[in-house]
């Protein structure tokens, strides 16, 4: 809205055509990351003392380690504050014809609904089990499915990228996967609902899924706009100078407009480092489901909408590991009797070994920043 405001109106004056600079998507990009930081950090205490007044704290689970019985009554659905910092800079700052962050946000919104029931269900039911996971998987395969259909039943994208599958460390105009729209469809609604789901596990410590998921909007940030951004090159090939895009010197798919969404993704990286500063241990309050479940919901969608579905198994590694030690654990313990961790997700089975929870906490988002470069450093690997 203020882009619309400030470009398309005011820019118009002789007097304000600095205001020009904001049709540069680096300007909005700055000014989404600070405008969520701002929002979220400066309601961050009005927030947490009227979720106190309210009694909306952490249930605790029984079978948990001990150490976190003390965080029994600690203000949880943070998340909501996220989520309304994440709306409300993207909105300001991006291009609202974008599809794209549409999409992106209409998602985000519809798993943190989720999330708010799965929540509500907790407070006020004071146990935590929620809402059963079978009701909660089919609403969020329902939100994803629908995203997804539009996106690839539409004219959203290039026909010849839409259903094209990239791959890691090759060269995407020389050689991808052409799936199906119906396999493509249910394979990127996995990727949404699974990248979800397992934020939500990470979600365990604190501190512990927020880092991370900064760490995921910092790098789908580079992706998108290295994706989406017009800016020629002159470039020498087989004796000749070519014009290209920054995609197509890169090799990664050239998606038309896909770089707003780099206004989306500093909008979550703004608004997770304002919170953050209340989440970090000891936490003055939690982001709960309706927070993991929304911004795991949004990195998936992110994933999807730059075509780095298999870059984010990289990216998001803590993610990764934390899902795949729940199903390891589950599966070992139903077909062998036995525990592979002494538990899941694998955090607790540091904090179970003897590890104080902040050397978890660290070790874990200094993995993602390694990982994250890792997933960059690829882009000229191809």
């Amino acid at each position: 809205m203020l882009f619309h405001l400030l470009y398309n109106v005011l820019a118009e004056f002789d007097a304000l055509s600095f205001l020009r600079v904001f049709r540069y998507p680096s300007t909005r990009i700055l000014a989404a990351a600070i405008t969520a930081l701002l929002i979220s950090f400066l309601l961050g205490p009005w927030f947490i003392e009227r979720l106190k007044r309210r009694q909306i704290g952490q249930q605790i689970r029984d079978d948990g380690p001990e150490s976190h019985q003390v965080k029994a009554g600690t203000p949880t659905m943070g998340g909501s504050l996220i989520l309304f910092a994440l709306v409300m800079a993207t909105l300001l700052w991006c291009d609202l014809r974008s599809e794209f962050v549409w999409l992106a946000t209409f998602v985000t919104v519809g798993f943190g609904a989720v999330g708010f029931m799965d929540d509500y269900a907790k407070v006020s039911k004071k146990n935590t089990k929620g809402v059963s996971g079978k009701t909660r998987l089919l609403i969020e395969f329902v939100i994803a499915g629908g995203a997804m259909a539009y996106l690839y039943t539409g004219e959203l994208m290039d026909p010849n990228i839409r259903l094209a599958l990239q791959l890691p460390f090759s060269d995407f105009y020389e050689y991808h996967l052409q799936l199906p729209i119906w396999l493509y469809i249910v394979f990127a609604s996995v990727v949404v609902v699974g990248t979800a789901n397992a934020v939500n596990l990470t979600d365990g410590l604190d501190g512990l899924a927020i880092g991370p998921t900064i760490i995921n909007a910092g790098t789908f940030l580079i992706f998108a706009y290295l994706a989406g951004v017009q800016t020629s090159l002159l470039v020498n090939v087989g004796g000749q100078v070519q014009t290209q895009t920054l995609a197509e010197y890169l090799r990664i798919a050239h998606i038309v407009g896909v770089h707003e969404l780099a206004i989306f993704c500093a909008a979550m990286f703004g608004a997770g480092m304002g919170f953050l500063w209340y989440n970090t241990y000891p936490a003055s309050v939690f982001m709960g489901d309706i927070g993991a479940l929304s911004l795991g919901g949004g990195i998936g969608m992110l994933a999807v909408l730059t075509k780095q579905e298999f870059t984010l198994l990289l990216v998001g590694g803590i993610f990764v590991v934390e899902a795949l030690s729940v199903i390891i654990q589950v599966g070992s313990f139903k077909t062998r009797g036995k525990r592979v961790f002494k538990m899941a997700p694998i955090h607790h089975h540091f904090e179970l070994k003897g590890w104080e929870e902040p050397k978890i906490i660290v070790r874990f988002w200094l993995i993602s920043i390694l990982l994250a470069l890792l997933a960059v450093g690829t882009l000229k690997m191809r």
